[in-house]
């Protein structure tokens, strides 16, 4: 087929190159434009943007889509079908359109679940134990189009929402040559709208960590917020960010918040409803992060001391 692909993040990329090394012809790939990166602002390429000029590909990167203009060079394309995975812009009825056989877009969740744009990390903060991916043709709702296929996975023990994300892309690729190769003969399956679930763009503040909500509910953020905006609370008057931790098996009378024990290498801090939750990588502000084991080897940390909401 004759394709426009279009996808920012290094999650689109296994798709990319999947389409590529299929023997379809990618006339154009659109990605986000380049944006200042880190401490120096250096600007930076996106992932797909790499790999698009790796593969001797066009690139556009058109600061608005909504225009007469840019849906003319869209169209000029003449191609068969557009591949959106994780673009970042929602894109007008015009490009959905365009093309004879419309857009199709790889989501990484389980349609009707999860609509929305942090499908990844929001499938491990609510503690799913599966997840997968959907193709879909894309219509203007968010993530409301039919589904053409779909696969399921396990969320594996542990598993970050990094981890996940990268382990759902290869998923995606294979799954969206699938739907390309048998396109003809899938029947379209609308979306039941009533199971419907959001997945919204992560804030900064869903990160602070409520230590009234049970262990396990924390532990499954500290995993799912990651990169951005990780799980963080306060102590001693600084940001303290948690990067890996667990629930126990101990019952707690302190506090929500409080410590209640600091041996075997981890942090034991008391949670809601009587749970405890083992930290065991954490980082202090200003400094990277360490084990829980180093940081109570130079650190001298007290039964009883708190972490608490930022002031």
């Amino acid at each position: 087929m004759k394709i426009v692909f279009m996808g920012t993040p290094a999650a689109a990329v296994p798709t990319l190159e999947r389409i590529a090394a299929d023997g379809h012809d990618v006339v154009a790939v659109y990605t986000q434009p380049d944006r200042p990166s880190g401490r120096g602002n250096k600007v930076v390429f996106s992932p797909v943007k790499a790999k698009a000029l790796e593969l001797g590909i066009p690139v556009l990167q058109p600061e608005k889509v909504r225009t007469e203009e840019a849906l003319e060079t869209f169209r000029s394309y003449s191609a068969d079908v557009a591949v959106v995975v994780a673009y970042g812009r929602i894109l007008p009825s015009g490009f959905l359109n365009a093309y004879p056989k419309g857009a199709i877009n790889v989501h990484f969740s389980l349609l009707p679940k999860l609509r929305g744009a942090a499908p990844v990390n929001w499938a491990i903060a609510n503690g799913y134990r599966t997840t997968g991916v959907t193709t879909m043709r894309m219509d203007e709702g968010l993530d409301t189009g039919d589904v053409l296929l779909q696969r399921e996975t396990p969320i594996e023990a542990g598993e970050t929402s990094v981890e996940l994300l990268s382990r759902l892309s290869f998923v995606g690729a294979e799954l969206l040559s699938e739907t390309l190769d048998r396109f003809d003969s899938i029947s379209p399956r609308p979306q039941a709208h009533e199971l419907a679930t959001l997945a919204p763009i992560l804030k900064r503040s869903d990160g602070e960590i409520d230590w009234n909500m049970t262990a396990p509910e924390i532990a499954n953020r500290v995993r799912g917020f990651q990169p951005f905006p990780a799980s963080f609370t306060s102590f001693r008057g600084e940001r303290l960010t948690i990067w890996a931790a667990e629930p126990t098996l101990e019952i707690s009378s302190s506090a929500p918040g409080e410590i209640v024990e600091t041996t075997k290498g981890s942090i034991i801090v008391s949670c809601g409803s009587q749970t405890t939750l083992a930290i065991t990588e954490l980082q202090l502000q200003g400094r990277k992060r360490i084990s829980a084991r180093d940081l109570l080897n130079g650190v001298q940390i007290e039964r009883g001391e708190r972490f608490s909401h930022i002031q």
